[in-house]
């Protein structure tokens, strides 16, 4: 396992083994039967995203045509978002290098042909904290430019097991999903890919 750093960026290929990554699939299903995927929408339009999503965490992010937010609560069931995995905490403490926990796991189910345009991660207050993220399934191709939309950018081949920290100049990257190869992993039996990134939202208190 070889870390890549440049600017900000951190690309930890093989972060997680298979059986640790196994591990950690039987948590996110847990999280799963908590708290269902559902089908995000676009702020206004109400236009559905491609992936489907859920959270864990004391705040979850969703996205509905009232606009982007972080909420304690899941938009469909109402309960609140179950705990999020002492795993995904491990990562945390191991790749943020940050000395508050995170408030809010997203986690994002990619099927074969679903898409993330680029955006910013920049619903949080404190953007001093990494978003810390880590692949489980297909191989995904991944694209990051700058801050500003119109950027260069590259892409960089995500597999599962594999782990990416954006912090520092990156932290405000635009980044997006490409596209999905299916096949390139047997952890999912029916396929797809799941993301999960790790932020804090608040900003500790002094």
């Amino acid at each position: 396992m070889t870390a890549v750093a440049s600017d900000g960026l951190r690309f930890i290929p093989g972060h997680l083994a298979r059986r640790e990554q196994e591990d950690l699939l039987a948590a996110v299903r847990d999280v799963v039967r908590q708290a269902p995927f559902y089908a995000p929408r676009m702020p206004k339009s109400g236009n559905p995203l491609s992936v489907r999503m859920t959270n864990c965490g004391p705040l979850g992010w969703v996205s509905d045509e009232r606009g982007y937010r972080y909420q304690p609560t899941h938009p469909e069931t109402g309960r609140p978002w179950p705990p999020i995995p002492a795993m995904l905490l491990a990562a945390w403490k191991e790749l943020a290098a940050y000395p508050h926990p995170p408030e809010a796991c997203l986690v994002n189910f990619y099927s074969a042909d679903a898409r993330m345009g680029l955006h910013q991660d920049r619903d949080e207050e404190d953007f001093s904290a990494p978003v810390v993220s880590l692949s489980l399934g297909d191989t995904c191709l991944f694209r990051i430019g700058g801050t500003q939309r119109s950027d260069a950018t590259r892409s960089v081949r995500l597999a599962s097991g594999d782990a990416l920290v954006l912090g520092g100049n990156a932290r405000l990257a635009f980044h997006g999903v490409d596209h999905i190869t299916p096949g390139t992993s047997t952890l999912l039996t029916e396929g797809g890919r799941i993301n999960l990134t790790l932020r804090r939202v608040t900003r500790p208190a002094a």
